[in-house]
């Protein structure tokens, strides 16, 4: 198995999770390590069945209008939400969000 790979939504999106510094000027350094903690976990896992059957960064499968997309816990109430791509090794990070 390989490990996943990460694309972003967006340039911004993608610079704040690469960027510590840009994380930490958005959302403050506690946020900024969890950011770049999930994204390294992202990264070390074979797959996102993985991620979820271990439950890494209390990743889980949301409900309703959002089912296809997944997410991690970041500093409550915020998640990282991602979606699985039509490559199995690959996952693209949708946003940094309080969805509550």
């Amino acid at each position: 198995m390989m490990a996943l790979k990460i694309i972003y939504r967006t340039k911004r999106l993608e610079k704040e999770c690469t960027d510590f510094y840009e994380a930490q000027k958005k959302h403050g350094i506690r946020m900024a390590e969890i950011i770049h903690q999930r994204i390294q976990q992202i990264q070390a896992a074979d797959s996102v069945d993985i991620l979820l059957k271990y439950k890494i960064g209390r990743c889980h499968r949301l409900e309703g209008d959002r089912k296809e997309e997944i997410a991690m816990d970041l500093v409550h109430p915020f998640r990282l939400v991602f979606i699985e791509t039509d490559r199995i090794e690959l996952v693209r990070i949708q946003e940094i969000e309080d969805y509550h």
